[in-house]
């Protein structure tokens, strides 16, 4: 009978586990809703009752992998198709990074566990946690912030305003301290003092996001108001990823950007924009397709931002770099941005001495130099910071950029690589929070789609659909706001670092003077 109850037991956590990885996935763009996210954490938290930090750590360790296998199943499009391996190579690629990142949500399972033990209550202990862990695996080996639970909130715009002082971590943290204060009031087992207190807590801290929401919107509203704008063209040329580098193609997809660039010319001295390696040709080099750009510029009499690949020789070998090219409305070649933050296994292969048996996971895009650092290009007298594809998903570029007085953003990207899943939808949705940290306008050229123009309140104004021929014209305007995440950057994380050793400590001092 006892071993009976024991199995039950057993079967019991692991699915109130795997119901926690189904809902954080549901956070999440295309399938899901971020008003899930606030309530995701709690059946985690029933599996972990009673649970020793042995058996939290498997429990963490099984709703990560449910997660995070929801979260990123596109990576198996990914190298199937474009990285030409069977699909069994797929899937033990995609499992292999979903079993990785759920070494955090192990670690904060059997945190939350240790920390019960030592009396420290679940409403401090999960919040400081989740928000350390997730920053490290944030910065950890180049670091992958993709999926971090703030970004599941990015279309609801008053709750995610603080991440002008806190960054996305704060609001992380208030989400899974409402998840916390939920499943204490749901278990009835916590002291009604403490529980009140708890509830009080986290009802302020929620009005408090909100308001300052409110208030900060307001006054971004009243800025943008008075600001001189700037009319961009963003062009979605939609090439398909089969023919991109195709030499017998590269004169089409040129003319298919110049054709829809020259329908859809910019007021003013305006700025047109193509996506990420756009022209799929060495623009440095003189010739036909170089010259059918330089002319665009000269006839439509707007700036051209545009993605290129583009090389320089270095110590006798020749060193590859993915690059955006500013050209003015003369022709003249403006400025160049070599992408600094690469994609690991997709643009470069990190640790190959140790591992010289594992290759770039998708074939044809080079292996790539990175950039000496994030430099503005000047256009029409405004300073703009290049966002070249992955670079988009880090706050730290954005902040950079920020410090070096860049007026907008731009991030050209190329999803064709993800096809119709949920990835070209996760990755806009990581753009929004840039846009709010800087208080810039941040527009978004992407080959296939989705681009967008989103607002220093990090609104999409207007978007394209995927897999669409089109331009998305707009205005961006030109504000000076400062902020104290640019400032600061993550001291709230360190913040939250301070405080759990702080409370640990205490606690545990505490608890010995009663033994």
């Amino acid at each position: 009978m006892k071993l009976y109850v024991f199995k039950n037991e057993n079967a019991r956590k692991l699915i109130l586990a795997g119901l926690s990885g189904l809902l954080l996935f549901f956070s999440f763009p295309m399938y899901g809703n971020g008003i899930v996210a606030w309530a995701a954490l709690i059946p985690l938290f029933f599996a972990l009752k009673d649970a020793a930090p042995r058996a939290g750590f498997r429990i963490g360790f099984l709703a990560g992998i449910v997660a995070h296998v929801g979260i990123f199943y596109w990576i198996v499009y990914v190298v199937v198709h474009y990285g030409y391996l069977p699909v069994y190579a797929g899937i033990a690629s995609m499992l292999l990074l979903a079993a990785y990142l759920s070494v955090y949500t192990a670690c904060f399972a059997a945190g939350v566990v240790f920390l019960k033990g030592k009396g420290v209550p679940l409403f401090l202990s999960a919040p400081l946690l989740w928000t350390v862990l997730e920053f490290s695996r944030s910065h950890f080996l180049t670091g992958f912030p993709w999926g971090n639970l703030a970004y599941s909130q990015y279309l609801y715009t008053k709750i995610i305003q603080i991440s002008d002082i806190t960054g996305i971590y704060g609001v992380t943290f208030a989400i899974v301290l409402i998840n916390a204060v939920l499943y204490d009031l749901m278990s009835a087992r916590t002291q009604r003092r403490r529980l009140w207190v708890e509830t009080v807590f986290a009802g302020v801290l929620i009005t408090a996001i909100l308001v300052y929401g409110h208030v900060r919107t307001a006054e971004i509203d009243e800025v943008s108001k008075k600001a001189p704008g700037l009319q961009v063209a963003l062009v979605q040329g939609n090439i398909e990823q089969s023919v991109k580098w195709d030499p017998l193609y590269q004169s089409q997809t040129i003319d298919i950007y110049s054709s829809l660039s020259r329908e859809s010319i910019p007021s003013g001295n305006g700025l047109i924009v193509w996506p990420e390696t756009a022209a799929p040709f060495y623009f440095q080099q003189p010739g036909p397709l170089q010259e059918a750009v330089v002319n665009l510029a000269r006839t439509s009499g707007s700036a051209i931002l545009f993605g290129s690949p583009s090389f320089e020789e270095e110590k006798g070998t020749i060193q590859y770099m993915n690059s955006a090219y500013l050209l003015g409305s003369d022709g003249t070649l403006s400025g160049r941005y070599d992408k600094v933050h690469l994609v690991p296994y997709g643009e470069y292969v990190p640790l190959r001495r140790l591992f010289p048996f594992i290759g770039k996971l998708v074939v044809g895009v080079g292996d790539f130099k990175a950039g000496k650092g994030f430099y503005p290009l000047t256009v029409a007298g405004h300073r703009l910071g290049v966002l070249i594809c992955y670079e988009g998903i880090f706050p730290e570029a954005a902040r950079d950029y920020k410090k070096e007085k860049v007026e907008f953003l731009v991030n050209v990207t190329n999803d064709a690589w993800f096809g119709r899943t949920s990835a070209p939808h996760q990755h806009l949705s990581m753009t929004v929070f840039r846009a709010i940290e800087s208080r810039l306008y941040l527009v978004r050229a992407a080959n296939t789609g989705i681009s967008a123009i989103i607002d220093p309140k990090g609104e999409i104004v207007s978007r394209t659909g995927l897999f669409e021929r089109t331009v998305l014209k707009g205005d961006v305007k030109i504000i000076d706001e400062k902020t104290l995440y640019t400032a600061y950057g993550d001291a709230f994380v360190y913040l939250c670092v301070i405080a759990l050793v702080t409370i640990t400590i205490s606690t545990t001092q505490r608890r010995k003077k009663h033994v």
